[in-house]
């Protein structure tokens, strides 16, 4: 399945600063940025738990903020792609 995470860190204070390098450090180690605080995660359920969890483990629920969509493949989900940004296609090669 598409997951799509979005967060906005409140980085007013050092604190915050470095939670937002541990939250882009863990999405990073899931999917690929599409925009400064935006992934796309293509992922089974066991990984989309334990991505929520991670992205959990590092936030603070007082003053940041944190979105997960899931896009099932059943509904035949879409993406729109305008300008330079690329995606990677997961069910193609990797290597070309």
């Amino acid at each position: 399945m598409l997951v799509i995470v979005c967060y906005d860190v409140n980085t007013e204070t050092s604190a915050g600063r470095r939670r937002l390098r541990r939250v882009a450090k863990v999405c990073e180690s899931t999917g690929q940025r599409v925009q400064k605080s935006v992934f796309e995660c293509q992922v089974n359920l066991m990984q989309l738990e334990t991505l929520e969890r991670e992205l959990l483990a590092e936030i603070n629920e007082a003053e940041d903020n944190l979105r997960l969509y899931r896009l099932p493949e059943s509904r035949g989900s879409e993406v729109r792609e305008y300008g330079k940004f690329r995606s990677t296609d997961f069910n193609g090669p990797l290597v070309l």
